[in-house]
């Protein structure tokens, strides 16, 4: 790992651990599971509120640190570039995240006997993490494509819904149908809720961005199968919720009482 890009009272499992350090792996974690825009941020803080444990540095900070730097050798902040290497790092780490962070020795001084990680994305990771670390717990949330679209835009409101455009639409609508794989995640439909989008508060640039932001995302998780792995699992490893039948106060109330 390097220097460069620490993880506080976390490090490789290179050496063996001192009397305060314990494998993440075999600590009883509880662990987010949802892609972008899910709403992992709602039940992070309702686990936080209720139990007080400590939160591991988030998933991008662990991609940094342990995937993306020794692979570039500098930071990467394209989202798209950062997606590519992290499926590189994915292919000799079938893992991914889970592989990654299992790979951590924590200290529990700092960190406690059971923190919080948001969190793990798509089937590989989620049953690499199962079937490897026992203990660990998960939370997955799920929302429609283009509803996380439209939390990244920040719109998620239904006025949007039913804002209209004309040819500057039809513009940002052409352009939405040319993303390469748009087809196979959005629907027609969809791409013309989220075209007539655009307008003074969000440029036609912005709704093609977070579209690429999903479209790159989904080429590499599968959320949907992810989700139904989980189901597998005993009620008191997996609790799996609707973001979208659910209000975020609803969320927390079912993730505390599941927890």
């Amino acid at each position: 790992m390097s220097a460069r890009l620490p993880l506080p009272h976390l490090r490789l499992d290179h050496t063996s651990p001192s009397a305060d350090e314990q494998a993440l792996g075999g600590l009883p974690l509880t662990v987010l599971v949802g892609v972008t825009g899910v709403g992992k941020s709602t039940a992070l803080a309702a686990l936080q509120q209720l139990t007080g444990q400590r939160v591991l540095p988030n998933r991008r900070e662990v991609t940094d640190a342990v995937m993306l730097w020794p692979l570039a050798g500098r930071a990467v902040t394209d989202r798209e570039e950062r997606f590519a290497l992290t499926a590189q790092y994915r292919a000799a780490h079938p893992g991914g995240m889970a592989q990654a962070l299992g790979s951590l020795l924590a200290d529990t001084r700092h960190w406690g006997t059971a923190p919080l990680f948001d969190g793990l994305r798509g089937l590989d990771e989620v049953r690499h993490a199962a079937r490897h670390f026992p203990a660990w717990r998960f939370v997955a949330l799920g929302a429609p494509d283009a509803v996380r679209v439209r939390r990244l835009l920040g719109r998620a409101d239904g006025f949007d819904q039913v804002a209209a455009d004309t040819g500057a639409a039809s513009h940002l609508r052409a352009g939405l149908a040319a993303l390469p794989g748009v087809a196979a995640v959005f629907t027609d439909g969809e791409l013309d809720e989220l075209a007539a989008l655009e307008g003074p508060d969000c440029p036609a640039a912005g709704v093609l961005a977070k579209v690429r932001i999903v479209l790159s995302e989904r080429r590499q998780y599968d959320p949907a199968a992810a989700e139904e792995f989980l189901r597998t699992l005993p009620p008191q490893r997996a609790l799996v919720l609707d973001t979208v039948a659910l209000s975020p106060a609803q969320v927390a109330r079912a993730v505390q009482a599941w927890a």
